[in-house]
């Protein structure tokens, strides 16, 4: 089968554009993280941090960028999701979005429990909140795609690991195995700063990622963004691109099934 598709991996931190002198402080231009998306004519892109929680962890509704996505790629269909409200969510990237050309059906949303692991925020202490996974099918040339999308909590900013507290990377092994029958494809912000782990992990389960070398994230040179792919799909090219619409750099990659 020469069909090809293509799937876009992007962290888009709430539309916030990267800014060298301040990051922190860069506005928002969703208009760049539009443009960003659209120039990759990808036919699915899955998102992380499309909101920005407000004060109190309140999530708005209707969610403000993702209503704009779906009008902005309207010939596209959607699912998002918000983790569960929590007062103690930080005013940081919320939210995870899955965008196919083609209809998504069998949608799932997993919760992914964090572990109160203390930490100082600002002379405050804090403990984090949970994380998410979403899943949703979609039939590519006659043959139904299962697509993961998550966004783990970022241990290493805890000053500890994801190997230390696995709770999270298992569940979401745990759906990469429940899918291993089909064509499946996980993608994300894995947040794991020593990434060979995370690998190996999901290696185990029957998953590879398309790249492992190349740093997704402008603050520090970490691989945090990932696509893996099982053996009923074959990569047949992938680039990450920098991007000024982010904080994370962009990840695509075309695939062909293998069977």
């Amino acid at each position: 089968m020469n069909a090809r598709f293509k799937i876009l991996q992007f962290n888009m931190q709430y539309g916030q554009m990267w800014d060298d002198a301040y990051p922190d402080h860069a506005p928002i231009r969703l208009a760049m993280t539009v443009e960003e998306i659209r120039s990759h004519d990808a036919d699915i892109i899955v998102l992380q941090e499309v909101e920005q929680t407000e004060s109190g962890g309140k999530q708005a509704e209707p969610p403000p960028h993702y209503t704009r996505l779906r009008q902005e790629f309207s010939n596209y269909d959607s699912v998002f999701s918000y983790p569960k409200p929590d007062e103690r969510e930080l005013p940081f990237g919320i939210g995870l979005a899955i965008f196919s050309r083609t209809p998504l059906r069998d949608h799932k949303f997993v919760n992914l429990p964090s572990p109160p692991v203390e930490f100082d925020f600002f002379g405050d202490k804090k403990t984090p909140t949970d994380r998410l996974l979403i899943a949703a099918t979609t039939t590519l040339y006659g043959r139904d795609v299962r697509i993961l999308n998550t966004h783990l909590l970022a241990f290493f900013m805890l000053n500890t690991t994801s190997e230390e507290h696995r709770g999270q990377r298992d569940l979401v092994e745990a759906e990469l195995r429940e899918s291993r029958h089909m064509p499946t494809l996980l993608t994300g912000d894995f947040n794991v700063s020593r990434h060979q782990s995370l690998v190996q992990q999901f290696a185990s389960a029957g998953y590879q990622t398309v790249q492992s070398t190349q740093p997704t994230w402008r603050r520090r040179p970490y691989v945090l963004d990932h696509i893996f792919y099982n053996e009923w799909l074959n990569p047949i090219e992938w680039y990450v691109k920098p991007t000024p619409a982010s904080d994370h750099h962009a990840l695509a990659a075309e695939f062909r099934f293998t069977r």
